[in-house]
């Protein structure tokens, strides 16, 4: 297949509409479809001419002779192969000749055939999974991914979409459809022993009892430095007949008792723990096996979710977040953009260098080819019924652009080999004559 032909075969767009041809590609199709076909038709009117000339000759001698059955059979072969190209695409002179305007005449049958040759020769299970398996297509989609020059790329494209997609949420028919949606999906949802797992796996964790002591020692430390304020707490909800120095000892037990136990939470081996973690293993029970801790739990969710304040308020917090990701994405040096750019070469990097990452990716992608497979028979009735719905002259026009200058050729071929052939007739002819 010639290079140029080659370049031209992405032009046979499934588009009925002439102008589908890019102009700058079509123009250079058409002209070089003229060219070729100025060469088939010269040449074949230089072997009539030369078969007309002979017959001026006087006394044709051999050379003459010869010179006109060469340019008679070419002109034979030349008109042959005319016929045979100009018969794919229309009737010859216009004339209905059987079997001629191929291609028109048999469009419900190209298509039913391409589609069957498509489901059954490239839409196969054996043929898609041996083809994503040799590209390697986790490994060069990471490789692209964590190319400096793509995060840019990404990251103004999703900057340039999520303006539209703010606006688009704020429609107060689509919130009103999510939060009917979601609100009821909530509402039914059993969320207590959600909680209850959440806890066991905090629990769980080494992590988690750093954590609770830290926050310990923070309530520790926020108890001594307000020891007075607790003092003026005790001090007005005393009687009136109560001593000072009785209310400051009171508010001294109350703040040394609480940081007592404190302390003693802080232990990990301490019976106040002990019975600390106990109490929450009973609570993580409730949660899970319990129905009526479960009941009172989704019953406290259903109020929150209900509650007229709690909707103002979530409003309230779309607004201004939506508001601040508007004004931060009309920014030059937008954050949300820079966090794209930036999430994009570290998912990039990450999955480069995560073998068992790529092989997930490489799984997913093949069981999804696997998917689409089973819808080759669909996909072969629709290429089937995509080239039934062309315009036969628009499709007849395409595939003469595409391959009808290569075509020109064997116009060329014809006369030049029936020219041989005459001659080489002619020369038997007289040696055995």
């Amino acid at each position: 297949m010639s290079p140029d032909r080659s370049r031209s075969l992405d032009t046979l767009a499934p588009s009925p509409q002439p102008g589908a041809f890019p102009a700058i590609a079509e123009d250079g199709l058409r002209r070089r479809l003229r060219r070729n076909r100025t060469l088939a038709t010269s040449l074949l009117v230089a072997m009539g001419a030369v078969f007309l000339g002979t017959h001026f000759v006087a006394d044709p001698g051999f050379g003459v002779r010869l010179l006109r059955a060469t340019a008679e059979a070419g002109i034979v072969g030349g008109l042959a192969d005319w016929f045979a190209v100009t018969a794919l695409f229309r009737h010859p002179l216009g004339l209905p000749i059987p079997h001629t305007a191929i291609i028109p005449g048999s469009q419900e049958r190209i298509g039913q055939t391409l589609g069957r040759f498509l489901e059954r020769h490239f839409l196969t299970e054996e043929v898609l999974l041996r083809k994503l398996r040799s590209a390697n297509v986790a490994g060069r989609f990471a490789t692209w991914l964590a190319a400096p020059a793509t995060a840019p790329v990404l990251a103004e494209a999703v900057a340039s979409a999520l303006p539209h997609v703010i606006r688009t949420l704020d429609n107060k028919d689509l919130q009103e459809f999510a939060r009917r949606s979601l609100g009821e999906q909530v509402r039914q949802a059993d969320i207590a022993p959600v909680i209850g797992r959440a806890i066991r796996i905090m629990t769980a964790s080494g992590e988690t009892d750093v954590l609770f002591e830290r926050a310990l020692g923070v309530a520790s430390e926020w108890l001594e430095e307000n020891r007075e304020q607790i003092f003026q707490l005790v001090r007005e909800r005393s009687r009136w007949w109560i001593p000072r120095t009785i209310d400051r000892k009171i508010a001294e037990a109350i703040v040394t008792g609480v940081a007592d136990l404190l302390s003693k939470l802080r232990e990990p081996d301490s019976e106040v723990r002990l019975k600390f973690r106990e109490a929450l293993a009973r609570l993580i029970d409730d949660l899970i096996d319990s129905p009526e801790q479960r009941e009172q739990i989704n019953a406290f969710k259903n109020r929150i979710l209900e509650h007229p304040e709690v909707h103002a308020w979530v409003a309230v917090v779309w607004r201004k977040t939506s508001r601040a990701m508007l004004e931060d994405l009309s920014q030059p040096a937008s954050k949300a953009r820079i966090a794209v750019e930036r999430l994009c070469l570290l998912v990039g990097r990450a999955l480069a260098t995560d073998e068992a990452m790529l092989k997930h990716i490489d799984s997913f992608i093949e069981k999804l080819a696997v998917y689409l497979v089973s819808w080759r028979h669909e996909i072969g009735a629709f290429v089937a019924e995509v080239v039934r719905s062309w315009d036969s002259h628009t499709l007849v026009d395409r595939l003469e652009l595409v391959v009808g200058s290569d075509l020109q050729y064997i116009r060329m071929n014809g006369t030049v080999v029936g020219a041989f052939a005459g001659c080489l007739i002619f020369l038997v002819s007289q040696l055995f004559g």
